[in-house]
């Protein structure tokens, strides 16, 4: 496994954990505090935008990582 590798997979895994750290934040707010309908909507949006996001992510490592080995 080279450097380059390695360097690939940690960066990648560190958007992935601060994607998801977002998206717990989101989701721990909305269960805890009382909001209006409408910021409960955007953060609904939000969060399946982050999910969104993440899978997107890991796609591209996926399709990147058999050229990186």
């Amino acid at each position: 496994m080279s450097i380059e590798f390695l360097g690939f997979t940690l960066d990648v895994m560190g958007k992935i954990m601060v994607a998801y750290t977002a998206i717990a934040v989101h989701h721990r707010f909305r269960k805890e505090h009382k909001i209006d309908e409408r910021v409960f909507l955007a953060m609904r949006r939000e969060q399946i935008l982050g999910i969104a996001g993440i899978a997107l992510i890991i796609l591209g490592y996926l399709l990147q990582a058999p050229f990186k080995i």
